[in-house]
């Protein structure tokens, strides 16, 4: 069964197909709350979702059973009563590897990455990060001092990045004990110095599949691809319509065959010439195609967040997007063609996808 989870400002709604032609949708489960990710464990089909309330705080939820029952985790992320921090929000969640069940991380706001080693029901900061030598200089890009990429390499169980905004890449190699900053090449044009050894803002990180050096991200100035694990990084915006955006899709099996749907800037975060495109290279940022088959190419204003576009494991891949207007596009056709799957949602915040 083919999963699709929309996480949104005022729930969550899950979408389920044997075919990724007819989709079923349930919801909204966790009512009122602002789902700003939701996830499909494919190790154990459990569903984690972040539940944010404005009143009531944030915590993390999951169901076992598609959503039927809920149940919130015994300790949720906290900071420490004398860390002079307060949870924001809790943006981001990434299943551990296949080979460290029960492993789940979670990135909140104010920046800090947390770690539940017992599938989710209690949670621990990973100090290392938080501690960096450098976080009094960390500022907030305009949704907050946020970690909101968690990638994890496959090949090697120690090494990890993360995604904060708008302080840039860090890369851990001891398993969470040291963070590096890894942001060479990539611009920060809003900051005095164009290419700081951090402070950029990035908007989204991606892994290539497989693990290993290659990764991509959508930046706040551009899009970004690295093959020495984020040591230094070549910009591929060369051949889109602007350098700013917020979503990336990397598909599943090949490394140079990456998405992302730009924005004109951060002055106005609509599509460049209000037409709603997705745009694909196939060779690792060379050259990028316009994929507007069943998308509005006239006045479109709609915007799509960090977590709204998703891969899936198909053969084709099937790419998926949720905008602020409450509208979910999907693909099966790896992105040549696309059909309006779910219209009238609350403004979608998030969109995953995967397979029970």
């Amino acid at each position: 069964m083919n999963i699709l989870l929309a996480g949104t400002k005022k729930g969550l709604f899950i979408f389920s197909s044997t075919d990724r032609t007819r989709w079923d949708m349930r919801g909204p489960f966790l009512r009122g709350k602002e789902v700003h990710h939701a996830i499909l464990d494919a190790r154990s089909g459990r569903i984690f979702a972040t539940a944010n309330d404005a009143w009531f705080g944030s915590e993390i939820v999951w169901s076992d059973d598609l959503g039927e029952t809920w149940t919130s985790a015994q300790r949720s992320p906290a900071f420490a009563e004398d860390s002079g921090l307060k949870l924001e929000r809790i943006w981001h969640i990434e299943a551990g590897r296949a080979s460290e069940p029960g492993v789940v991380y979670a990135g909140v706001a104010p920046a800090a990455l947390f770690r539940s080693e017992d599938a989710g029901e209690t949670w621990s900061e990973v100090p290392g990060l938080t501690a960096h030598a450098t976080r009094k200089f960390w500022h907030p890009g305009a949704g907050g001092l946020c970690l909101h990429s968690i990638q994890l390499d496959a090949a090697n169980p120690l090494r990890m990045y993360v995604g904060i905004s708008a302080v840039g890449v860090f890369r851990t190699d001891d398993g969470g004990a040291t963070w590096t900053p890894v942001n060479r090449g990539t611009r920060a044009e809003f900051q005095p110095e164009k290419y700081p050894k951090y402070g950029q803002c990035v908007h989204k990180l991606l892994m290539a599949p497989g693990g290993g050096d290659v990764l991509f991200q959508q930046n706040h100035c551009g899009v970004y691809r690295s093959t020495d694990a984020g040591a230094s990084w070549q910009e591929i915006t060369a051949g889109l319509p602007s350098d700013f955006g917020f979503p990336l899709g990397v598909h599943p099996r090949d490394a140079q065959t990456v998405y992302v749907l730009p924005l004109q800037g951060a002055e106005f975060r609509c599509p460049p010439e209000a037409k709603l495109r997705v745009f694909r290279t196939r060779d690792g940022g060379r050259t990028w195609q316009a994929l507007t088959v069943g998308l509005p190419q006239n006045d479109a204003f709609a915007s799509v967040l960090r977590e709204g576009l998703a891969v899936d494991g198909g053969d084709p891949a099937g790419i998926y997007f949720g905008t602020n207007t409450g509208k979910v596009f999907s693909s099966i056709d790896e992105g040549d063609t696309w059909r309006l799957l779910a219209d009238n949602l609350p403004p979608v915040m998030s969109v995953s996808a995967g397979k029970t």
